[in-house]
């Protein structure tokens, strides 16, 4: 897709190369769902939204499963308005109920250096989960530590700062249909 096809909300410059569709997101969403279905089969999983950025997945994720699913959402800072990550994780928004007993799938948006997947698995852990697995989006072709093992990957995406579905700068951008890079100013 070209700039002179994209929608005409994007600024002009600030998205770069379409690396993902949106079709392509819907059909990947769909294989993920029917995996989690078949893994947990006879369990009611319990998906972990890591909010904001994976709020946009974690609904159609949930759609996709078929059979009763619950979720929950949960809000970390490591980025703020910043294109890189502070290295520093906090939790601003606990889960509302507990996860002792339950299956739970803990769902990101992108993983890139794994520091706040691993602090959250640690984080969920310490709370006696029947089961604890993984789902993210998105991971880095070349992340920088493959400490923290992600069971559901949608797709692997270069290192550049990516933009749509739920993945954002500066809160911009996630109502975008598909995966962009984003090329304006950090």
């Amino acid at each position: 897709m070209t700039s002179a096809e994209l929608p005409e909300f994007p600024v002009p410059g600030d998205v770069g190369e379409i690396l993902i569709t949106s079709e392509q997101i819907q059909a990947r969403v769909a294989e993920l769902g029917h995996q989690i279905a078949s893994d947990l089969a006879g369990e009611v999983p319990l998906l972990v939204g890591i909010l904001k950025g994976s709020a946009l997945f974690t609904a159609d994720l949930m759609r996709a499963v078929t059979g009763p699913v619950e979720i929950d959402f949960m809000a970390v800072s490591s980025y703020g308005d910043a294109t890189k990550s502070s290295g520093i994780v906090r939790i601003v928004k606990d889960l509302d109920a507990p996860v002792a007993g339950r299956h739970v799938i803990l769902v990101e948006d992108i993983v890139d250096t794994g520091l706040t997947l691993r602090y959250l698995l640690e984080h969920l852990s310490a709370q006696g989960p029947a089961s604890l697995r993984t789902c993210a989006l998105l991971i880095r072709e070349e992340r920088t530590s493959r400490e923290v093992e992600v069971d559901y990957v949608g797709f692997a995406v270069p290192d550049a700062f990516v933009i749509g579905y739920g993945l954002d700068v500066a809160q911009r951008y996630r109502n975008l249909p598909y995966i962009a890079t984003y090329t304006g100013p950090t």
